[in-house]
């Protein structure tokens, strides 16, 4: 790392460690007012600014407000996220800097004791999640997603074949695999120039992690069905649903963000789908939805949450929720989950997921809903999965972990609208 980088990462992390907003939008915009600054320089500064942000609980615990001394929490990330020697930091340390890393060092035994700083996770959280584990697995689940995720991609099935797709990025040189349970995904452990690759130019590949695959899979829509995907944002679990159904039938992209749902528009048109409908919606609430009311054969409700599952790729959101944002969350899931399966018809299929490992966002919403919806059944999700061809088995529930699945955290639940 140069001493302009450490500078330059010093000056994001100022603004990243209020967490006033999200982390990638705070990089995004320092990057698009540096246009100048080289492909090196950007990959430098992001690393060093997501690692201090993944050892965050350390800074603090060193550094009682780390955003008002960024370049300090800058050099510790180096030292913790990046593993630099001190000696590899001499050139860009003065005496005080250099004193403040050996410290750090010095400290890792007292780390390694504490959980909120072994875990790397904040005290409200780790408070939660004593309420339905132990302190060896909520060491495991703050390891496991320590670490950057992987790039995984999607196949269009309209588009391409996963095997042939495959081929041409490994000939290309990229270190790529087929990802272990959804038929249609790819795994890149490498960088790659993905918006400029042919294959994501023409609509054969789009980014789309394994786990959220697996959640197009188990609502299981098929060709001429009547699909919704209730809380479509920008539309990657919509384009799954669609290239199941063969492009047949309609799909119903619903959203309350006019912005996320251009978004899916031209995504739409590079995929070749042309049976996905998008459409703004005030709320849950929304009159338009009433022309929908049982007729769906499948609805899934990827539900706002507190998104504690994508925590490699988002580290700062465990510091910008709280316990009141949850408790917000949860009564909205709850409403949200209610409107969308009046949507559903007889023997129809709802699925409610969030990418969370909270129960109260979870298994909790799932048996509120059931006790109050007395014509919906659970179903067996590996059940389903088994009859997709997918070997995967977490129980009537699809729980996925990062440590144990190498995908984001991701839950699921199938609900069926009884049969008249």
């Amino acid at each position: 790392m140069t001493p302009n980088q450490l500078n330059r990462t010093a000056e994001i992390l100022a603004a990243m460690l209020t967490f006033k907003q999200p982390a990638d939008a705070v990089l995004s915009a320092y990057f698009r007012e540096h246009k100048k600054l080289g492909r090196q320089d950007r990959h430098e500064i992001a690393e060093t600014a997501f690692a201090a942000l993944r050892h965050y609980q350390k800074i603090a615990a060193a550094l009682r407000r780390p955003e008002a001394q960024p370049r300090k929490a800058a050099l510790a990330a180096l030292v913790l996220g990046r593993s630099f020697n001190l000696s590899q930091l001499q050139e860009l340390a003065d005496e005080t800097e250099r004193e403040f890393l050996s410290q750090l060092k010095s400290r890792k035994s007292e780390f390694a004791q504490q959980l909120s700083t072994a875990a790397e996770l904040p005290e409200w959280l780790i408070e939660i999640l004593k309420t339905q584990q132990n302190e060896v697995e909520i060491l495991a689940f703050g390891r496991s997603v320590a670490s950057p995720a992987a790039l995984d991609l999607r196949v269009n099935t309209l588009k391409g074949k996963r095997d042939k797709v495959l081929d041409t990025l490994t000939t290309e040189g990229h270190a790529a695999s087929a990802t272990p349970y959804s038929p249609w995904g790819i795994r890149l452990t490498d960088k790659i120039a993905l918006n400029k690759h042919p294959l994501f130019l023409d609509g054969t590949l789009e980014v789309q992690d394994e786990g959220s695959q697996l959640l197009a899979l188990l609502l299981g829509a098929k060709r001429g069905d009547i699909a919704v995907d209730f809380c479509a944002g920008a539309g990657g679990k919509t384009l799954a649903i669609g290239a199941m159904m063969a492009n047949k039938g309609r799909i119903y992209a619903f959203d309350i963000a006019e912005k996320r749902l251009a978004n899916l528009k031209p995504r739409m048109v590079r995929a070749g789908l042309t049976n996905i409908h998008p459409e703004r919606i005030s709320s849950e609430h929304d009159p338009r939805i009433a022309r929908l009311q049982q007729k769906a054969d499948r609805v899934l409700v990827d539900a706002p949450c507190s998104g504690l599952g994508t925590l490699r790729r988002n580290p700062d959101l465990k510091y910008r929720q709280s316990p009141e944002t949850l408790a917000k969350l949860i009564e909205q899931q709850h409403s949200i989950l209610a409107a969308a399966s009046g949507l559903v018809k007889p023997g129809g299929r709802l699925v409610y997921a969030t990418c969370s490992m909270l129960q109260a966002e979870n298994q909790q919403q799932v048996e509120r809903f059931l006790a109050e919806h007395p014509d919906f059944e659970l179903l067996d999700s590996s059940e389903l999965l088994q009859s997709a061809k997918i070997n995967l088995n977490t129980g009537r529930y699809l729980s996925l972990d990062s440590g144990l699945h190498g995908t984001d955290g991701f839950f699921a639940a199938a609900i069926q609208r009884k049969a008249a």
